[in-house]
Parts: C-alpha cells; structure tokens; sequence
C-alpha cells in the first residue's frame, strides 16, 4: 500500500507543528521545509484547518499553530481521512468497465481488505505527538529552515 502525497503531507506538516512551540511558521515556510509546492501545501493545509487540527492565522503575526486536537489525533484515523475507506483493488470495473470474473470466488479482494484494516488497527492507536517523540522531533527540527533575518 503506498499512501498518497497529500496523506504523507498532512502527516509531516502535523509532526513540524506540534514541534513549533511558540513559532508559527507560514503555509509558505511549511512547504519549503518539506520540498513541496506551495499550492499542494495550501490545499492540505486547509484542509486540516478544516478538520480543526491546526489554525491558520493571516497576516503579520500570523501563521500555523497546530490544535490540542491535532496533537492527539489518531494516525490511523488521520490516514483514513485523506486515503479514504475504499478498497484497495476494484474489482467492479477491472477490465474495461466490466466487473472481474472471480469476484464471485476470489479471496483476493478479502484478503487486501483485511490487511488494510491491519495497517489501519496498527497505526490507530498512534497520536501525532507519539510520531515526534524520541530522536525523531530533534531530526524534524533539523531540517526545517531557520527562521529568515532581516537585511543586514
């Protein structure tokens, strides 16, 4: 199973804010400390806001700041949110619009399923705040740019 870009984001971008401390870096910053577009960090940076895991403020003086809900989000649940619950093979549409000639014998498709829901069960109990504890919080803090001086 290979999560999608904006899964992998909302993810990285939950673990540099529960980091940030008093800091509230910028959509802008976010994104460059993690090597993506800024309009792929925008759209996923909204969509956060929405699910109310980090607030948004606008202007000077504003920036990110992850939620209290946002600290102690599932993993799990968070990965369930941007992959979605489909499934992982579609075995209605398969060849040409048709549906797969073994859906009626296949234990293909329950198999995957279960396993999605394996991966799904391990990373449940997982808070974002779990993901940055240990040497992975200072590494994060590493690889983030420092915040820019003014002119000299």
């Amino acid at each position: 199973m290979r999560l999608l870009r904006s899964t992998d984001l909302a993810l990285r971008v939950l673990m540099r804010l529960a980091l940030a401390g008093s800091t509230t870096p910028t959509t802008r910053e976010v994104a460059e400390a993690m090597g993506v577009p800024y309009t792929h960090a925008a759209k996923v940076v909204a969509e956060l806001q929405h699910m109310g895991l980090l607030t948004a403020r606008r202007g000077r003086g504003g920036g990110l700041a992850v939620t209290e809900r946002g600290r102690t989000a599932s993993v799990g649940a968070l990965v369930r949110a941007f992959e979605g619950e489909g499934e992982v093979v579609d075995c209605e549409g398969v060849a040409n619009g048709a549906p797969c000639p073994l859906s009626s014998a296949c234990g293909l498709r329950g198999a995957l399923r279960r396993a999605q829901e394996a991966f799904f069960a391990t990373l449940d109990p997982l808070t974002v705040v779990d993901l940055v504890a240990g040497p992975t919080g200072p590494l994060l803090l590493d690889i983030t740019p420092k915040p820019r001086q003014g002119p000299a």
